[in-house]
């Protein structure tokens, strides 16, 4: 069973930045795929980003080249750096983690919120 912790959310103006991160624990990090997604009041969770085992990252086009994703996986962890925040970005972010489909066909189907395997409680990002 994979644990999942997310932290770094909070309130930006437009804008700003915030680096949110999730870490991983009870599983081999290096066998996960890792998505970050989003859920705004009255509307469905939507993936943002993802990076699968290999480090190749993929993003929402609501997203490129304001978001970036990485990860340490001396540390478990999955980071998600936002820049250029917009009143839109405002949502729940939750990390998730992938394991039944992680291989060479995860990134032409990172943004099935159905194959991820594990969830974690979510951080809040505001921007006004």
């Amino acid at each position: 069973h994979v644990q999942l912790v997310e932290s770094g959310g909070g309130s930006v103006q437009a804008g700003g930045s915030l680096r949110l991160s999730c870490s991983a624990s009870g599983a081999t990090y290096a066998r996960l795929c890792m998505g970050w997604f989003r859920q705004a009041p009255g509307k469905e969770r939507e993936g943002v980003a993802s990076i699968d085992a290999d480090g190749s990252a993929s993003y929402a086009d609501t997203v490129k080249g304001r978001f970036t994703i990485s990860q340490d996986t001396a540390k478990n962890t999955v980071y998600l750096e936002m820049n250029n925040l917009k009143p839109d970005d405002t949502a729940m972010y939750y990390c998730a983690a992938e394991v039944r489909f992680c291989g060479p066909g995860y990134p032409a189907r990172w943004q099935r919120r159905d194959d991820y395997d594990y969830w974690g409680q979510g951080t809040q990002v505001t921007v006004s």
